[in-house]
């Protein structure tokens, strides 16, 4: 049996989940190829809103979200990522919840994401978890591996 899964909200400085992010950029790259170049200038680290989850005081995932803008209600769900060996485990359920418990605490009223076609497993936990998919919006309407999604937080 799993330990349980711990959450600490933080920000985007926290060495875990820079750490977290690291292992995140890696596996991408290794699925994307070069291709992953054009996406990484999207995906800095300055948020005040990330979430590390731990099990057992190792840190073993991570998201965090940002304004999205363009529509002051949503915020961007952006950096979702679980170490290999805890995936199946609640971990990234449990840090997408997180994630939109606080932008609903921020008076948001949706979350977009943005994943790539070849991440099936996400792909899937995003609709399990009730996104639906929508047009590709800025700046990744023009990226042929983009799938966007968005939920309502109401």
């Amino acid at each position: 049996m799993t330990a349980p899964v711990t959450l600490r909200r933080t920000t985007g400085t926290d060495p875990a989940f820079v750490t977290l992010v690291k292992q995140l950029d890696e596996e991408l790259v290794a699925i994307y190829g070069d291709v992953q170049v054009e996406y990484a200038k999207y995906n800095k680290l300055e948020v005040d809103t990330a979430v590390v989850a731990s099990i057992d005081g190792t840190p073993v995932g991570c998201g965090c979200f940002k304004p999205f803008p363009g529509d002051a209600a949503a915020v961007e769900l952006k950096r979702m990522f679980v170490a290999p060996m805890h995936r199946g485990e609640g971990v990234a359920r449990a840090v997408m919840g997180e994630l939109e418990a606080w932008a609903r605490e921020l008076g948001r009223a949706a979350v977009v994401l943005e994943t790539g076609s070849k991440q099936h497993d996400a792909v899937r936990l995003y609709e399990r978890a009730g996104y639906a998919r929508i047009p590709n919006y800025p700046p990744y309407d023009a990226m042929a591996l983009s799938i966007c999604m968005r939920k309502s937080l109401g």
